[in-house]
């Protein structure tokens, strides 16, 4: 049989009935299509959409926005469900583009459906083309090309048939997802074509749980016991194949402390015994001394950014040896690592007995324990600050943090507040920390937040956001609204970028750009630009109050809980008040050359500092 169907109607149909499975459990992989229509989507895509409302549609502001909300749908449902996101030709298609990098960056499944120039070409240049002299098959979507993990130009009817199956292949595999990119030429998504009927059946991909190899699984155990300090760091990877419990049982029978990725933060709740919080940059100070004085180094779903390994210079064991968990071979063998290409579950689930017997040595359990106290103190210390207005930044944590219920999320991106939050922020639940931190993009809290209140509706969310990301994108507020999704957001607003302001001035400069401040002359030291974000949000919708005291906040989240709809909290906080890094150091070169004597001092140190970074052969 024999279905006629527009290439927009027939990819509709197709991803409707596309059905994810791990353990047995089942999911719709696809929960509708967020989209704003413009001439190259609305008579295609838009129609195919209006035409069939059992696949949901949903109206974002702002098309980097609605990827961020897909990623944040997709991360918060631990990769085996996403959203589809279709835009216009031209400027709606590359506003994508952020988004669609911060997607892949951070190993996200989402679906764009960018309209495209025509195929048959006899009327370009049409609106919005971009020409080039020397070729006719090109057009902006092809700067998703680096930045997608799957990319095609739909250019005849019949090539979806092939083009839709490799798009959800790459989808639903847990070591090669990311953004997928469909081209569509605005002419080719009306075209009409004979389909057969069984491609638009029932299909259920399966999302595997990759067994390692024996051989690789005996030597790793064999390490294992052979370590005296070892140190086990937890990337995403163990949150996404929910292997949480399978890691505290382990970490548990073992006594290996555990330090957490920003990704992973929540891979244990933070009173497990064995657990050592943030690692890296933003990470604890005992958390980083185990790391540098670790003889084994067990990765689990990390790929080691640099903010994970210090720039290379976290680890400086002389004997060291890495042994990596990861479904992903590219990442299984980063720092000529033992790979245990597999699931981390899975694996860890052997694990345990291939090491049956073994545990750390008293005295390292007796020093982990000192650790975990010490920081406890030091977290209770930064809570409770209470130096005065404005309160500061860590203080806004801790209320917060002491606020919000077990299972509640919170929400962030970019700025001060994600180091802060990876060092302060006490987990209780698995899933109860979401930060994308691979692109640290701007602009993500609010988007990301809506998409994390779809994928769990049970769940309070709490939207942290600095003032330089409200400023950026913060219209997902009338998205909100609009749905009937409630979310919980906290501004703020220190007059400025704390975070590149600080790291500004550790490389020996002033913070040139990073105050918001009237330009006197040529340079921006005139007084503070009096923005009033409450009446902003208030002015699309939302219930919005400001708070200046830590009693004020602590009431205002009170009120924010009993509204039906998006609340915003505004609080000024101290820009000058940091939370210092513990026992670690960035990698950000420093002018080798410069008239300004603090800039010199600076770049002597960052010499010295340099010397650290290691190869790992």
């Amino acid at each position: 049989m024999k279905r006629r169907l527009t290439v927009a109607q027939a990819i509709i149909a197709f991803l409707k009935n596309q059905q994810s499975r791990r353990d047995g459990e089942e999911h719709c992989f696809f929960r509708g299509s967020f989209g704003i229509f413009g001439h190259g989507n609305v008579a295609g895509i838009g129609q195919a959409l209006e035409q069939d409302p059992e696949f949901p549609y949903y109206l974002c502001r702002n098309e980097q926005a609605m990827v961020h909300t897909a990623a944040g749908f997709a991360k918060m449902s631990n990769r085996l469900r996403t959203m589809v996101c279709t835009t216009s030709i031209g400027p709606g298609a590359t506003n994508m583009a952020t988004g669609a990098a911060a997607a892949t960056i951070n190993r996200l499944p989402v679906l764009l459906l960018p309209g495209d120039i025509f195929a048959r070409r006899n009327v370009a240049p049409v609106l919005q083309q971009l020409e080039s002299p020397s070729t006719q098959d090109i057009s902006v979507n092809d700067c998703f090309k680096p930045i997608s993990r799957y990319w095609d130009r739909i250019n005849r009817p019949e090539q979806i048939l092939t083009a839709l199956p490799e798009a959800m292949r790459v989808l639903t595999s847990p070591s090669e997802t990311g953004a997928v990119t469909l081209a569509l030429p605005q002419d080719v998504q009306a075209e009409a074509f004979d389909y057969p009927a069984e491609f638009f059946d029932k299909r259920i991909w399966t999302i595997l749980r990759a067994r390692c190899d024996r051989e690789l699984l005996s030597r790793a155990a064999e390490w294992i016991r052979a370590s005296r300090r070892p140190l086990i760091i937890a990337g995403g990877g163990v949150l996404y194949s929910e292997a949480s419990e399978a890691l505290g049982e382990f970490a548990a029978r073992t006594g290996i402390p555990v330090a957490e990725t920003q990704a992973g933060k929540g891979a244990l709740a933070y009173d497990h015994p064995q657990e050592l919080g943030a690692i890296g940059v933003t990470g604890t100070p005992g958390a980083n001394i185990v790391a540098r004085e670790a003889d084994l180094i067990i990765g689990i779903g990390t790929r080691y950014s640099d903010f994970t390994t210090a720039s290379k210079t976290a680890f400086q064991g002389e004997s060291l040896r890495f042994i990596n968990i990861n479904v992903a071979e590219f990442d299984a063998l980063k720092h000529a690592a033992l790979p245990l290409v597999g699931d981390a579950r899975a694996t860890l689930e052997e694990l345990p007995q291939a090491v049956a017997g073994y545990h750390t040595e008293g005295s390292y359990v007796a020093r982990v324990n000192s650790f975990r106290a010490e920081w406890e103190r030091e977290v209770d210390r930064i809570h409770n600050l209470r130096l005065g207005l404005p309160i500061s930044q860590g203080e806004v944590i801790g209320v917060v943090n002491k606020f919000s219920n077990p299972r509640d999320v919170v929400v962030c991106a970019a700025g001060s507040l994600p180091g802060d939050l990876h060092k302060l922020w006490r987990t209780r639940d698995a899933k109860g920390y979401h930060l994308e931190y691979g692109y640290s993009c701007m602009g993500y809290e609010i988007a990301g937040g809506l998409g994390v209140k779809m994928a769990a509706p049970d769940r309070d969310v709490y939207v942290l956001v600095g003032d330089g990301s409200y400023l950026m994108m913060a219209q997902e507020i009338v998205t909100s609204l609009q749905e009937g999704i409630k979310l919980n957001i906290v501004v703020l607003d220190n007059h400025g970028f704390s975070s590149i302001g600080g790291l500004s001035r550790a490389c020996g400069n002033r913070g040139m750009g990073t105050d918001y401040k009237y330009r006197r002359g040529a340079v921006y030291e005139g007084d503070l630009i009096p923005v009033d974000f409450a009446a902003n949000a208030a002015s699309l919708g939302a219930y919005a109050v400001r708070a200046k005291t830590r009693e004020e906040f602590a009431q205002a989240l009170a009120e924010g809980r009993k509204q039906t709809k998006t609340s915003v909290v505004v609080v000024e906080t101290a820009i000058d008040h940091r939370v210092p890094g513990y026992e670690s150091w960035w990698d950000v070169p420093i002018a080798e050359v410069s008239e300004i004597e603090s800039v010199r001092k600076a770049r002597q140190n960052y010499e010295q500092e340099r010397r650290k970074e290691r190869f790992f052969f």
